[in-house]
């Protein structure tokens, strides 16, 4: 099964873009409640680059690292990638009130819908805040 979440970011598309695909930028915004953080991101934006976010909740008792490998990517368009055994795709389209980001993946077994879908809504969210502020 597929989710979607999505979000209009007011900002260029090159501001937006940046964002996403930077580690510096994805240590700001990468998380999905005020007790998580990324410490730590990398990426290598290439068809077969890998990238990876080390997720970890603040008072330390847990943590994991996010990572998987891009299979397209059309710059300030489209990026598609692999983590593990499931897929997800995003894509930026330009509109009159912003970019509009839409990211589908693969759910897993372990979580909810539900909860899938509110977790990578709100680490969207957190984009769409962090980005909107740096411009």
């Amino acid at each position: 099964m597929k989710i979607l979440v999505e979000t209009t970011v007011a900002a260029p598309i090159d501001a937006v873009w940046h964002a996403y695909t930077t580690p510096e930028d994805i240590v700001q915004w990468n998380s999905a409640s005020d007790d998580w953080h990324t410490t730590k991101a990398t990426v290598d934006l290439r068809e077969g680059g890998a990238f990876s976010s080390r997720m970890e909740a603040k008072d330390g008792s847990f943590g994991f690292d996010f990572a998987g490998t891009y299979t397209r990517v059309v710059t300030h368009q489209l990026l598609e990638y692999s983590f593990g055994d499931r897929q997800a795709k995003v894509e930026f389209t330009a509109t009159p009130p912003g970019v509009k980001v839409q990211v589908e993946f693969d759910a897993e077994d372990t979580h909810s819908i539900e909860q899938q879908q509110g977790g990578w809504q709100a680490i969207l969210n957190n984009f769409k805040h962090h980005v909107e502020n740096q411009a």
